[in-house]
């Protein structure tokens, strides 16, 4: 008898110490995401503050601007561009490709960007990508993918095979999701259109129509250019942090 009551303190004091344990281990929880609201009170998604990624070899924290005060002054404010060359393109491409808002894009970057199986691509022309874009994203300006000399290297990248009757094999195609600067910029839809026409899996290829206007517009940072960047004290511009 003596033994069990013996046997039983033991228990409950284990029980006890487990307790202030789970106890003390929810508090620094607690403490944690405290601290995050308050890092972070602009969250990618209520779970998710920012993620990490890769652009040309640096680490970039990819976050939302945390200034909840933060205006758009750059160009890409301005509402009324001429139309034609400005007009707005379809939200459906060609049959099959369908369009990618930023949490598909985050969770694109997350995924086939950061395993290797894919390319969020920027098909502007190089001197615009060299200005601003979007971290973890690379150059293939659309003009490659429309033009039949340079179309076989460009494939070759994107881990497509030419095979010996002169088609193209696209089993181990990279998924590419593909942007510009806006729903009026028609750079990423004529790459789409010239990808799609040369027989490139639709279930492969994503069209994030937003492009840099929409991406700003909800905060997101984007890599700048030295020349391009401008002083943050000012106020101004405050979307083109980069942190590495």
């Amino acid at each position: 008898m003596k033994g069990r009551t013996i046997m039983m303190f033991y228990i409950k004091q284990l029980f006890l110490k487990a307790i202030t344990s789970l106890a003390i281990f929810l508090q620094i929880i607690v403490f944690q995401t405290a601290i995050a609201e308050d890092k972070y009170p602009v969250k990618i998604k209520p779970d998710l503050p920012f993620i990490t990624v890769h652009h040309q070899g640096q680490k970039v924290i990819l976050k939302r601007i945390q200034d909840t005060n933060h205006r758009l002054v750059d160009d890409f404010t301005r509402t009324s561009r001429p139309c034609p060359p400005f007009c707005l393109w379809p939200i459906f491409i060609e049959p099959g490709i369908y369009p990618v808002g930023e949490l598909e894009v985050i969770d694109f970057l997350e995924n086939q960007v950061k395993s290797g199986k894919g390319f969020l691509v920027d098909a502007r022309l190089p001197s615009f990508y060299k200005t601003e874009t979007i971290p973890g994203s690379v150059n293939i300006p659309w003009v490659l993918f429309t033009n039949e000399e340079k179309k076989e290297a460009v494939f070759k990248l994107l881990g497509v095979k030419k095979q010996a009757d002169g088609s193209f094999d696209f089993k181990n195609a990279l998924e590419l999701c593909i942007f510009c600067s806006g729903p009026s910029c028609g750079q990423s839809p004529r790459a789409i259109k010239a990808l799609f026409k040369a027989g490139y899996p639709a279930s492969k290829l994503k069209y994030y129509r937003g492009g840099l206007q929409v991406w700003k517009l909800f905060g997101f940072i984007t890599i700048v250019s030295e020349a391009n960047r401008v002083n943050e004290n000012t106020g101004e511009n405050t979307g083109k942090e980069v942190k590495k």
